[in-house]
């Protein structure tokens, strides 16, 4: 399970990255195919657009996917929230973090990532993740809010992160099932709840 575990999330990371990889490389073809003003305009601002967010992407998931360190190493939640921002912020969605500074144990920092990365699944539509927790971000309980048109809990998702699914893991639910993993390493139970057009993550 293990190396299907690992090809599994290198295949979700590629996922998350080939769409701007591919825009820079249309950018560069249309350079390539009329280097006119208006033209080479568009192209560079599609290039360092898509070098930004394919970047991003990368970042954050040498964090939340990666091993970032030895083991008991703590992360500064300044770093996290850039990277969470690098991955959330665009036209459809905004992220509210109200999560304190602090030096915060690997797990439960790649944990609250993972948690970011399943409410952006709730609202495919787009809309706004908050990120708090009332107390302290080491011993209390983690929460992540994602509000927007037509949310929804994921189908399925409370069971792969209680790694109790029956189907076979692919791409795209192997990130719930990487996120229970995290959760039991951690020490904590990861609950889901809907209100309305609001998807309430909490790790606590």
């Amino acid at each position: 399970m293990s190396l299907d575990l690992a090809a599994l999330l290198c295949s979700r990371i590629c996922h998350d990255v080939i769409s701007p990889v591919g825009a820079i490389t249309n950018g560069l073809e249309v350079l390539d195919e009329d280097d006119s003003g208006d033209m080479r305009d568009v192209a560079m601002d599609l290039i360092r657009k898509s070098a930004r967010q394919a970047s991003a992407r990368l970042q954050f998931a040498r964090l939340a996917f990666g091993f970032a360190g030895s083991a008991g190493a703590s992360i500064d939640l300044n770093d996290a929230e850039r990277l969470a921002r690098g991955y959330v912020e665009n036209d459809k969605t905004s992220l509210d973090w109200r999560v304190k500074p602090a030096l915060v144990a690997k797990d439960r920092v790649k944990l609250l990532l993972l948690l970011i990365v399943l409410a952006l699944q709730a609202i495919p539509r787009g809309g706004s993740v908050r990120v708090e927790c009332r107390g302290s971000a080491e011993t209390d309980a983690l929460e992540v809010a994602a509000t927007g048109s037509h949310a929804r809990i994921p189908p399925g998702i409370e069971a792969l992160i209680a790694g109790t699914q029956s189907e076979p893991l692919d791409a795209h639910t192997v990130v719930p099932y990487y996120c229970g993993l995290i959760a039991r390493a951690a020490g904590v139970v990861v609950r889901i709840a809907r209100d309305g057009d609001t998807v309430t993550f909490s790790a606590g």
